[in-house]
Formats: structure tokens, sequence, C-alpha cells
């Protein structure tokens, strides 16, 4: 967040720029690389997604955002290199200590996500199909496996709730599916995210995540990918 200064008649008055990554310009980063993945390895993509943006703060929290692109907060090591920052953890009997630990560091977005599949997909030392439950194949819906990952993932009782309304909210579902078909079309004078969203049947939000748009300003000429899942 950035604040600058104009000059008025007689007093300055801060006017607020906000040059922080939008939530959509987020994912829009990262959506590929998940459908990619999830596809691949019986996961859903929207999940993967939605994880990513709960957990690290769509990429602005401390262990989330560059140089540790940690996107799930997994801990340990990658590759022998980690970073150490202070958490809370549960001592199991519901009281929060703050502590320092140990989080894996990766070189991109896309190592910790495909960090994150292997866990899933290999489980934990002690039961390779600990996360079974998260498997397209053994779900009827991204919402059982949300519901798998409470309890299992994370120990808020409301994680599933969470997670469920992200996906909702930025129909993140659309990357459980391929991409049927792609199209760049070029924004005429005048034109606005609604209007082209109501003419291809698609969400703005969609349309800022394949575009990585920060905001909702177009100029005319400025070209737009279009998917269809």
């Amino acid at each position: 967040m950035v604040t600058q200064f104009f000059n008025t008649h007689e007093t300055e008055e801060p006017v607020v720029v906000d040059n922080s990554p939008s939530v959509e310009e987020f994912i829009g980063a990262i959506a590929e690389i998940a459908r990619q993945q999830g596809s691949e390895n019986d996961l859903y993509a929207s999940v993967i997604i939605a994880q990513a943006v709960l957990e690290s703060e769509h990429g602005q929290s401390g262990l989330g955002s560059a140089p540790n692109n940690n996107l799930f907060g997994m801990k340990g090591s990658y590759q022998n290199n980690s970073v150490t920052l202070e958490t809370s953890e549960d001592d199991g009997s519901g009281n929060m200590t703050r502590v320092m630990a140990a989080f894996r560091k990766y070189p991109s977005y896309e190592a910790s996500i495909q960090d994150y599949v292997k866990l899933m997909r290999n489980g934990v030392s002690w039961n390779k199909n600990f996360y079974a439950g998260v498997f397209k194949s053994n779900t009827k819906s991204y919402a059982d496996a949300t519901k798998f990952l409470t309890g299992s993932y994370a120990t808020d009782s409301q994680y599933n709730e969470k997670l469920n309304a992200v996906i909702a909210k930025y129909a993140l579902q659309q990357y459980d599916s391929p991409v049927k078909d792609k199209k760049t079309i070029t924004v005429a004078d005048g034109d606005s995210l609604m209007h082209i969203a109501e003419a291809h049947n698609v969400k703005v939000t969609s349309i800022k995540q394949w575009n990585q748009l920060r905001s909702d300003r177009l100029e005319a000429g400025q070209q737009l990918n279009i998917y269809k899942y």
C-alpha cells in the first residue's frame, strides 16, 4: 500500500494507491500449475488454489511471499533450504503458544505446489494413504475433499467452510476441468469487465484471474484471454 501526496490549493490530501496484488492476480499466477498438477495426480485444483489463497494470504504473508514462496505453511526444509519464523502451536489442550519453527523455503510457487501435491499423494511417514480422502477418485466433489482436510491438514474446525467460501467466491471449480477453448479478444473503447463477462458468459473474477489483473480498469486496445472449461 503506497500513499501518494498531490498538491491542492491550500492543503495536501493523501490519495491512497493500492499497489498490492489482487487475489485474482495471485490465483492467475498459480491456476494453470494447480490445474495441471491436479489433473495428473487425481486432486482438485480448486482445493489446491483455495488452500494456497488461505494459507499464504494470497501470496502476501511473510512465509508465502518471495523469497520463501511457501504457499501451504509446510514445515521442515526443501532441498536443504528453510526459513525460521515465529508461529502459534496448540499444546494439545487448546492453549496456543508462540514458538520458533523451521519452514520450507522454495525457489518458486511451482515448486511449492509440486511439494504439496507430493505430500497429498505420498502421505506421511507412518501412513502413505493419510491424505487419500482428498483424491477425486475417493470423493464426489471438492466439498468432500475440504471436509477431509479439516482435522487432518488443519486443526481449524471451520477450515472446510473457509476453503469452500474461497472456491465459490472465485469460481475455482472451473480449474477442476481441462481447458476446452481459449481465445484472445481486444478491448473496445468503453468496454468494461462486466460487459465482456456477460458477452462471453463468464465471470468477472475469472477474467481477472486469466489475465492477472490487479483492478477492474481496462484500456481500449488491451488484449484479454478468455477461456472455456
